[in-house]
């Protein structure tokens, strides 16, 4: 809220220069929200499909909970008014990585009762397969 009121006073006095930097701050402020909103949804969306590797298997919830991960990162990343999406696919694929490491903590508290640390799963399943899945079911309309 102070970001707009600084706006507000720059506009008036006439300070463009200062006017867009309020403006280019706002919009990396709103980009890092999206991030942090993407991040937290991919982490579940990993561990999931971190428990499916690990496990070669899977269940209803963990596809419904994939499901919904999907839907929910398409959401926060759609451009409503402008169309297009906040993050491109390298961002977005960077996204998916800085998740990782917690999405592979959490799996291994439930692959097989917790059996694995999560360095002893990092060794059973690709991160590599795994994240490019991940943005594979991002970039697919799941309406289709």
């Amino acid at each position: 809220m102070e970001e707009l009121l600084t706006l507000r006073e720059l506009l008036i006095k006439g300070d463009m220069s200062g006017a867009l930097a309020i403006v280019d701050e706002l919009e990396e402020m709103s980009k890092d929200d999206k991030i942090n909103n993407i991040r937290s949804y991919a982490v579940v969306l990993l561990m999931h499909l971190i428990k499916q590797q690990a496990e070669n298997r899977t269940t209803r919830s963990w596809d419904l909970s994939i499901r919904n991960s999907i839907r929910s990162i398409q959401t926060k990343n759609k451009r409503r008014k402008a169309g297009g999406t906040y993050l491109n696919t390298d961002e977005l694929r960077l996204a998916i990585l800085e998740a990782y490491p917690e999405a592979l903590d959490r799996a291994a508290t439930e692959v097989e009762e917790g059996r694995y640390t999560p360095k002893e799963l990092a060794k059973l399943v690709n991160r590599d397969e795994i994240s490019d899945r991940a943005i594979i079911l991002i970039s697919t309309n799941l309406e289709d």
